[in-house]
């Protein structure tokens, strides 16, 4: 079994970003609530455990405490942030408000040697001016460790004021005089400071110390390694039965396909539902790569008039998500029941942004932002026993092991499109014909992006028809027709983004041909939120 390190989340805003950094030292991860059952942690096996920030004092009543097996496995433990000051409460240790809060960019100085540094003393050679030419090595290293400062980020208001008995302490602030300790004997650590953020530049390598050098925990986690464990356990949890796939196109549904068709073979049959609210020419590519280029077992399924009967009339977000991921499980219902008996398994491209976003189990404490219609719009009654082989993976890490798997490039790139399809980037009522709009609307944004050569530095890009019109004037004459907006991010990871800076001729080629060969659109507007506050897609 793969080494492993179990993150528990109290509710800090960056907890995904410290399994992502994990991951990028090729060690797995997973994520669990601060209160998940001991056995459901353990299972994992790991070798170590870290505990993320959170908003709470652990002063106060009912702030979220320390589960005691953590400490009686006896297993090395970082906290970060509240997870250090929690650390520091359970062992008598003092922590109290400080009389200034730290939040955003601070200086860090190191005041001793421990394995957690051991990625920064390639700095200490920066250093060698101000050692003495008569010190030692052992001299030499001590001190230029006790002179290395970088730059962090910093989000408390609480402070350490007293380490618990056995603790030393390994860095200071202006504001925080233990902005790290250790307890080397029982390999229990704490940073003040948050080295999973882009903004505490060297703050993975300070990870990456810790679950290896630390946890001992070997650097083995690749895509390649994950596809072999993936069609391990999914050709477990299938064993002689039969399994369908919905398969959009888009390159989630498309790697847990491929995953399933690797472990399964001819077990598995992908369902391509046709619902009506595709990109243009999508449906025919769907089934060209899929079912001849890759010897897939699809069956097409057209279901339009099922989905756009369901969805007449509905305006709010929230309702058309749960109605077409209830109408997806039907029709896949319906389908594998025309296939013959057996077919008791649903694969699906579920990610961990989805899991998040929707509420998932795996993050209990976490604002529902929408519901994802492959997550929070499942029906209680479904038949099915799902496979979400992708549950905890991000979109970058989807698309590595796409590329492990040999599916083409123009798969593994492309673009997300959510699984309702269209029907959420058609505010208001979904018709056939506002459809229509917004699908030759989006076939030249993506057009235009590709001519310009944007595709890649681009991770989405769409139009979006708005519920509302504009006056313009067309041919000397005066109009009142439909506004499009155009959205276009930049991530890595779909949990932040930010909006590209599209070159203005570019925009400028977009405006002109959406408002002159798309019937009833006289207005382009470009969306320049990020997420946060935004989110990437409208509704």
């Amino acid at each position: 079994m793969t080494d492993s390190i179990a993150i528990l989340d109290f509710g800090s805003q960056y907890t995904q970003l410290i399994a992502r950094r994990v991951r990028e030292a090729r060690v797995y991860c997973e994520l669990f609530p601060w209160d998940a059952p001991e056995v459901q942690v353990m299972a994992l096996q790991p070798r170590g455990f870290i505990l993320s920030g959170g908003p709470n004092s652990v002063y106060e009543p009912g702030a979220p405490g320390l589960p005691r097996y953590i400490l009686d496995s006896g297993l090395p433990v970082l906290g970060l942030c509240y997870g250090m000051q929690l650390l520091t409460h359970v062992l008598g240790g003092v922590v109290a408000p400080a009389q200034s809060r730290e939040y955003g960019p601070a200086v860090v100085e190191l005041t001793a040697d421990s394995p957690l540094w051991t990625n920064l003393k390639s700095q200490i050679s920066n250093l060698k001016y101000q050692i003495s030419k008569s010190a030692t090595e052992s001299e030499d290293l001590k001190f230029g460790i006790c002179h290395l400062k970088f730059d962090v980020w910093m989000s408390h208001g609480d402070r350490v004021e007293s380490l618990p008995p056995g603790f030393v302490p390994l860095a200071k602030s202006d504001n925080s005089p233990f902005a790290a300790m250790g307890h080397p004997a029982r390999k229990l650590y704490g940073l003040q400071f948050h080295p999973e953020v882009k903004h505490t530049p060297r703050g993975a390598e300070i990870l990456s110390a810790f679950v290896v050098d630390v946890c001992g925990c070997a650097p083995t986690w690749t895509p390649a390694s994950f596809v072999e464990q993936s069609v391990e356990s999914i050709r477990a949890q299938v064993g002689p039965g039969q399994a369908v796939c919905g398969l959009s196109g888009g390159v989630d549904s498309a790697v847990a396909a491929a995953l399933a068709h690797r472990a399964i073979g001819d077990q598995l049959t992908c369902l391509f539902v046709d619902t009506g609210m595709l990109r243009k020419g999508e449906g025919e590519q769907v089934v060209e790569t899929f079912q001849r280029a890759m010897g897939m077992r699809l069956a097409a399924v057209n279901a339009i008039e099922d989905f756009l009967t369901a969805l007449e009339g509905v305006t709010d977000p929230e309702q058309k998500r749960k109605i077409i991921g209830e109408k997806f499980i039907r029709i896949f219902e319906r389908e594998a029941r025309s296939l013959g008996a057996g077919h008791e398994f649903l694969v699906q491209g579920t990610l961990y942004p989805d899991v998040i976003e929707s509420r998932g189990p795996e993050r209990q404490a976490a604002v529902k932002i929408k519901t994802h219609h492959n997550v929070g719009g499942l029906p209680a009654d479904m038949q099915f026993e799902l496979i979400e082989p992708l549950r905890y993976l991000f979109k970058d890490e989807v698309r590595a092991v796409g590329s492990a798997l040999g599916l083409p490039d123009e798969i593994v790139w492309r673009q997300p499109f959510p699984g309702p399809g269209l029907a959420v980037r058609v505010l208001g009522e979904v018709t056939w014909e506002r459809l229509q709009t917004l699908r030759e609307a989006d076939a030249i944004v993506r057009e235009e992006l590709c001519a310009a050569g944007l595709e890649r530095e681009i991770a989405q890009s769409f139009a979006v028809l708005l519920p509302v019109k504009s006056v313009g004037v067309m041919g000397d004459g005066r109009t009142y027709q439909n506004v499009v907006a155009v959205r276009a991010v930049t991530t890595d990871d779909f949990m932040t983004a930010d909006w590209a800076r599209i070159p203005a001729d570019v925009l400028a080629r977009i405006s002109n041909r959406i408002v002159n060969q798309v019937p009833g659109v006289n207005r382009v507007v470009y969306d320049i939120t990020s997420k946060p506050p935004g989110t990437i897609e409208w509704e």
